[in-house]
């Protein structure tokens, strides 16, 4: 019994070990921690959590995420953000974006787009689609527009998110939501497709603009192909494509490669510059909020210290001071 109970308590004692030592292991396999934005050409055929998991994967990153998700069939712009940047993501969510969209007229499909099923199909002929016609039809969506978010979307309902319910056949009643088109202009028409310009506010669905336009002039319609040029301040001339990351990280260029992250602040960049001394950086890194002079009257400021350090973001408060509300470790 001794023996056995030696036996035992040495198995137990080794099992333990190798929890130990798989914890660390895990621990390690997190990644390093890096901090800053990277700007990605998405191509086609992926989706934005897959690119994200890719540039992830290259820059053994131990916390990313992006800001805006593109359909798999979508490219172009995808910002990333890696460590504390991931704190002012949300800043760049609520931003702007420009499109460069391809649209066949005369079908629909279920998703709206050109990886979905078919639904209907007309002849373009028995339809009024000349060049006057279509531009008269876009001034239609010019300015506020209200838009019902396709079924297909990643907008959740009950936990879940809509395309989930889609798949299943089950139709979920959606409340029409206020979005702005600022500019909208026809680039290209050689029918059945024409390409539209759009720049447009946050949580606009240019799939469902394309749908309304096809109801418009009569005739169905749906996204053939979706760029994205612009998100917030950025643009496609800022970007990389995966295979040009993958490409410097077999190479092993890691200097060339993390020379291509931009300053976590470049998501606040626009934004007034407050900055602190080294006593009110004290209070401010307490939460507390601080009284300062020439400060903007209202809204949201870029905090940097004396040395111009990037401290985070504030808030301008009714009675005047500026208050924390992200700051970076």
């Amino acid at each position: 019994m001794i023996i056995i109970e030696v036996i035992l308590n040495k198995v137990s004692k080794n099992s333990d070990a190798v929890k130990r030592e798989k914890r660390g292991n895990r621990r390690h396999k997190k990644g390093r921690k890096i901090d800053g934005v990277l700007l990605i050409d998405k191509s086609g055929g992926i989706t934005s959590n897959g690119a994200l998991q890719r540039v992830k994967s290259v820059f053994y990153a131990a916390k990313a995420g992006h800001t805006g998700s593109l359909d798999p069939l979508a490219t172009g712009v995808l910002p990333i953000c890696f460590g504390e940047a991931t704190k002012f993501s949300r800043f760049l969510l609520e931003a702007d974006k420009s499109y460069l969209a391809k649209v066949k007229l005369g079908e629909t499909t279920d998703t709206g787009d050109s990886d979905g099923q078919q639904l209907s199909r007309v002849e373009l002929e028995s339809y009024d689609l000349s060049l006057n016609r279509i531009k008269s039809a876009l001034t239609r969506f010019l300015g506020p527009i209200e838009q019902i978010p396709s079924m297909f979307s990643a907008i959740k309902h009950q936990g879940r998110p809509l395309y989930e319910w889609a798949r299943q056949g089950v139709e979920i009643e959606r409340a029409p939501r206020s979005v702005t088109i600022y500019h909208l202009e026809l680039k290209s028409y050689e029918l059945p497709f024409i390409e539209i310009e759009v720049k447009c506010s946050k949580g606009t669905y240019i799939r469902t603009l394309a749908e309304d336009i096809g109801k418009e002039l009569g005739c169905g319609a749906h996204i053939q192909a979706l760029r994205r040029t612009e998100a917030g301040p950025f643009s496609l001339d800022q970007s990389y494509t995966l295979e040009y990351l993958q490409t410097l990280y077999e190479e092993k260029n890691f200097e060339q490669l993390n020379g291509l992250l931009l300053p976590v602040d470049v998501l606040v960049e626009k934004w007034p510059v407050v900055t602190l001394s080294e006593n009110l950086l004290y209070y401010v890194r307490q939460g507390h909020p601080v009284q300062m002079q020439n400060l903007p009257a209202h809204g949201w400021v870029r905090l940097m210290g004396d040395d111009k350090t990037f401290i985070g973001v504030g808030e301008i408060l009714n009675d005047g001071r500026v208050a924390p509300r992200r700051l970076v470790i």
